[in-house]
């Protein structure tokens, strides 16, 4: 295991300080989160402090009224509340882990000419890769307002566009967001190389270490970040309530 590795709190504190919600507000003993369409991890509520039925209840009007789906984030720690969420019908979704690395690690190898470029603003092939991986304008408008040191990521191979990522640095820890590589370019190691990129940018701005969140789902993605060396040192899922469906 990694030494002295960032505590699960200060993982929580980067994942929403580089990947913003729109807004938040503390209400009760939740904080709730308006994501205006930019997916789950922006838009859903969690736990702080103590909290009795009555208390869903209300996070589940409010979040309606910001126009959301009544959506939680879950860590482990929160196994009572997981608990009764299932017991209120709503579903499990999205199980995802964090991996972590630290960044001098990937700098052990010099990228290849004309590989990968760290760049903000993004290029307009980088938005259209975006696009096509379906991270569309409400995703982008999250790295807009993200206020900490941050870059965007362009892979090339082949001669030609290959990949796109996101990443910005809280408290010592880059983390990497919206890695999208083009259908075409795939299994071609651009993944890894872009990943080397951030690293490097990471390290040349002061952080420590190289984290990503990765659907326990995504076998491809999590066995990439394998092969480098990230260690998953976190874990949370979401639960939804389903939509009812009108008479």
């Amino acid at each position: 295991m990694m030494d002295n590795r960032p505590t699960d709190d200060r993982l929580f504190a980067t994942i929403n300080a580089t990947w913003p919600a729109a807004a938040t507000v503390k209400a009760g003993p939740w904080l709730l989160r308006e994501g205006r369409g930019g997916g789950k991890r922006v838009s859903a509520a969690s736990a702080f402090g103590d909290w009795q039925e009555d208390d869903i209840s209300a996070a589940e009007k409010a979040m309606q009224l910001m126009g959301q789906t009544p959506l939680f984030t879950l860590r482990p720690e929160d196994g009572k509340l997981d608990e009764t969420l299932a017991e209120m019908g709503y579903t499990a979704v999205d199980a995802t882990v964090i991996r972590l690395v630290r960044a001098r690690d990937l700098t052990d190898r010099p990228l290849p000419r004309v590989c990968a470029f760290t760049i903000w603003e993004p290029l307009a092939i980088m938005r259209e890769i975006w696009e096509v991986g379906g991270i569309g304008e409400a995703r982008q408008a999250i790295m807009e307002r993200v206020s900490v040191p941050k870059t965007g990521i362009f892979g090339r191979v082949s001669d030609s566009p290959g990949g796109t990522a996101f990443c910005a640095i809280h408290d010592g820890i880059c983390m990497l967001h919206a890695l999208e590589i083009l259908p075409h370019q795939r299994k071609k190691g651009l993944g890894g190389w872009m990943m080397r990129a951030a690293a490097f940018w990471a390290v040349a701005n002061g952080a420590e270490w190289l984290a990503i969140l990765v659907t326990k789902g995504n076998v491809g993605g999590n066995a990439l970040y394998a092969s480098l060396g990230m260690e998953i040192v976190g874990e949370y899922h979401y639960r939804m309530l389903p939509q009812r469906e009108e008479a």
